[in-house]
């Protein structure tokens, strides 16, 4: 059906679909890339090298579009685009794709959903707010979940130390891009969601390519076809497209309703795993899912009603909470 044919609610609702299922492949195609049979598996800094240089095109197109209209950064905005593009894109980045070289992706992608959770912690902790008993609550339950997916790992694993270690990489980019979520309103309320997200993926996209020169020999660029695939892939079917996608979603239905459907990423990234990669499923891993879903589901309806009303009361999510776009 053409899409002029289509209501603006149902674009949005495929919209925000198509990019909860592109984001949740990006862990897939990371364990492919390291997967590729080599002498030297490819290694993270390259492999977030690799798929940051693939990105950075569309968004020195769309930060160009964004900002030709606009009046320059000031000095302050700028700090805050740097600081945040950092936390959010190159610190959370490349501290999950440490975490994956450990454990499997289904529990990288439940521990990696509790950011909206982590969030409310932050804002506790740093911004003076409260927490109420619906945001305990989904603390609880998304902890709980993240404890039975891990005991399914430990116990499958040969290594406990590794999965301890992968589990607390990927815990600390979900922390990362948290403090980036509970930064990000402000900036997008001053300099628009698009010309942000742009200058924000750039600062990580330039910090991707410093640290691969800072610590790798130029050589390592050099690898096997299929490791260029699956970066290209993830470059764009996990990253260009779903960010522009979620802004797209949210355009036409909203922030709650994208970030419901979000909610969908565990649950997807899991059943890939299981096909594509083999990975064990079990029912520790469902029921865990099931919990971190219902946590950031009661995150989720705690946003509707009193965020619209409040012109100070939105989320510390900010417009993008549904998506984790890392």
């Amino acid at each position: 059906m053409p899409w002029k044919h289509w209501s603006s609610e149902r674009l949005g609702l495929t919209f925000a679909l198509l990019a909860a299922l592109g984001f949740s492949f990006k862990a897939i195609f990371v364990k492919l890339a390291y997967a590729v049979p080599q002498a030297v598996p490819v290694d993270s800094v390259t492999l977030l090298a690799l798929r940051m240089a693939f990105s950075m095109p569309f968004f020195v197109w769309v930060g160009w579009r964004a900002s030709s209209a606009l009046q320059p950064l000031r000095p302050r905005d700028g700090l805050l685009v740097l600081a945040l593009g950092l936390l959010g894109y190159y610190g959370a980045s490349i501290l999950d794709f440490m975490g994956l070289q450990y454990i499997s992706a289904s529990l990288e992608r439940l521990i990696l959903f509790t950011y909206p959770t982590l969030t409310i912690v932050i804002s506790v902790l740093f911004l003076g707010k409260t927490a109420s008993r619906r945001e305990i609550g989904a603390l609880l339950l998304s902890y709980a979940g993240i404890g039975l997916a891990f005991a399914h790992d430990l116990q499958l694993a040969g290594d406990t130390r590794a999965v301890l270690i992968g589990a607390g990489f990927v815990f600390g980019s979900a922390v990362s891009y948290a403090f980036y979520q509970a930064g990000s309103e402000p900036a997008i309320q001053r300099l628009g969601a698009a010309r942000f997200t742009a200058l924000a993926l750039l600062v990580s996209t330039l910090a991707s390519l410093g640290h691969f020169a800072a610590t790798q020999p130029l050589g390592a660029l050099v690898q096997p076809v299929p490791v260029y695939l699956h970066a290209l892939a993830m470059a764009i079917f996990s990253t260009v497209l779903p960010v522009f996608m979620t802004s797209a979603a949210i355009r036409r239905i909203g922030a709650s309703k994208t970030a419901l459907i979000g909610t969908l990423g565990p649950m997807l990234t899991i059943f890939f795993s299981c096909w594509l990669l083999d990975e064990p499923l079990s029912w520790w891993q469902i029921g865990g899912a099931a919990l971190v879903l219902a946590g950031v589901l009661l995150i989720s309806r705690r946003k509707t009603a009193p965020t619209l009303q409040a012109k100070t009361g939105s989320s510390p999510c900010g417009e993008s909470a549904g998506s984790s776009q890392k």
